[in-house]
């Protein structure tokens, strides 16, 4: 079941000119490609578009002159300095695939619930909840193993950050006992 639904206007316009007239109108180029179908370029609305884009493995059924298609997003082009979409790829997807990328995406949010509660970094818990998800863990295997491995990496880090604390602490001392020293007299 799709996340959005957001409406496509067809476009028969292309190339650098065209494509910063649509976006001066708020809209967003994109193309529709997969599943045996030809390519359809098509500007989606920006706004809506961008609060889309902002869910974890977001579904979008993308409404056309000629019915709708379920799709995902491929590839999202932003503006290096302003962060706007300048254009999006969207692959068709089938029923199945968007009831997998719904299960994925509640997991996540899950899994960033979970994060939270435990006092530990959300995005490191969600990264290793896909992982646990793409190695065909369910959703609640994924997040207890993606918390443990947070909370050991925590551990890990917090030792090596006293140890080198306790190295740091004893080649101070070590300085100012050489400082505080005074040097023998040379015999000869």
């Amino acid at each position: 079941m799709p996340d959005v639904t957001i409406e496509a206007q067809p476009r028969s316009e292309f190339g650098k000119g065209a494509a910063r007239r649509l976006r001066r109108s708020g809209a967003v180029p994109a193309v529709i490609y997969g599943d045996g179908n030809d390519v359809r370029h098509v500007s989606l609305p920006g706004h809506d578009l961008m609060l889309a884009l902002k869910k974890p493995k977001v579904t979008l059924s993308v409404q056309l002159a000629g019915g709708s298609v379920t799709v995902a997003p491929r590839q999202v082009q932003r503006d290096p300095v302003r962060q706007v979409i300048e254009h999006v790829d969207l692959v068709v997807i089938s029923a199945a695939e968007a009831r997998e990328r719904a299960a994925e995406a509640q997991a996540l949010v899950q899994a960033e619930a979970a994060a939270e509660e435990a006092g530990l970094d959300p995005v490191m818990v969600a990264e290793a909840t896909i992982a646990g998800l793409e190695a065909g863990l369910d959703a609640d295997a994924a997040i207890a193993q993606a918390l443990e491995q947070v909370e050991e990496a925590d551990r890990a880090n917090a030792a090596a950050a006293a140890a080198a604390a306790a190295a740091e602490a004893a080649a101070e001392e070590s300085a100012a006992e050489q400082v505080a020293a005074p040097e023998a007299p040379a015999e000869g």
